[in-house]
C-alpha cells in the first residue's frame, strides 16, 4: 500500500497530513482522506503528486 504525507509548498512545506490514502480535487478545493478514514479539505491547488516517494505538494490558499 503507497501512503503519502501532504505538505504545504507556501509554509516551507509544513506538514498537512500524513498517511494520505486518496487526494480529490473539487474546483479549488483539495480534499485529502488519511488511512483511518479521517479527511481534510484544503483550499487550494495539487502542486505535486510523487506517489512512489510518498509526497504531495498542495499550495494552500490560506
Amino acid at each position: 500500500m503507497c501512503l503519502a504525507t501532504a505538505y504545504n509548498v507556501k509554509d516551507h512545506d509544513s506538514v498537512i497530513l500524513e498517511y494520505v490514502s486518496k487526494i480529490e480535487v473539487d474546483g479549488d478545493k483539495v480534499i485529502l482522506t488519511d488511512v483511518l478514514g479521517d479527511t481534510k479539505e484544503i483550499l487550494g491547488t495539487l502542486a505535486m503528486a510523487d506517489l512512489t516517494g510518498g509526497v504531495v505538494k498542495i499550495s494552500c490558499e490560506n
